[in-house]
């Protein structure tokens, strides 16, 4: 990823502040943070200007794996004989490769940031299994690969013209005894015209 494309440069939005100030309400509340040490790290959340200034906030009280965002910056998910899974709110490069050997890979888009309205995911599933979850008005296209493999009969329904405006995932899998499933939930979900990153900083 280019460096003016790194998640932690990506201008932040007041979700992305308020689910950083819920991770210090809770670490105060459990004796992680002083009050005092809790309202310093509160106001500079509320006025930070990029997801890497409010990821600073939070790195020494919880876990990698529970921390309101996500900015690893790789373009690949590789997984061999495991189950992988990325969600939250990370940061969806515009050019995605997925390996999965004997194994599961979900990638949970639903709460989070695309970088551009065009997505490719290249798809390589040797026995595994790929599961892509997308929110309400993310268009979905498959492309089959010529070797053996199968991909959801229901995918096929989703090459459709894409309505103006809406982002789209370009699935390319090369399969061998592996698939390719994408959910999406019920009406209701969150738009996604407000989840695109924003880059480099500057006043709100």
């Amino acid at each position: 990823m280019s460096p003016a494309r790194k998640p932690s440069d990506l201008r932040a939005s007041d979700d992305d502040r308020e689910r950083v100030v819920e991770v210090l309400t809770a670490s105060v509340a459990d004796g992680r943070l002083t009050l005092e040490e809790h309202s310093h790290r509160v106001q500079l959340a509320y006025q930070a200007r990029t997801l890497g200034e409010l990821a600073t906030l939070t790195s020494d009280l919880v876990s990698a794996a529970g921390q309101p965002l996500q900015l690893d910056d790789s373009r690949t998910v590789t997984a061999f004989f495991t189950t992988v899974q990325r969600d939250g709110r990370w940061v969806v490069p515009d050019r995605l490769t997925v390996t999965a050997v004997g194994s599961q890979v979900t990638l949970d888009l639903r709460e989070a940031l695309l970088q551009g309205m065009h997505t490719v995911l290249h798809a390589t599933l040797v026995g595994g299994q790929l599961h892509l979850v997308v929110p309400e008005r993310v268009q979905v296209t498959v492309i089959r690969s010529r070797q053996p493999g199968r991909v959801q009969p229901d995918l096929a329904a989703r090459r459709l013209p894409r309505p103006a405006g809406s982002p789209l995932i370009e699935v390319r899998a090369f399969t061998v005894a592996g698939r390719v499933h994408v959910h999406a939930p019920r009406r209701g979900g969150p738009r996604w015209r407000d989840r695109f990153a924003r880059r480099g900083p500057g006043p709100r």
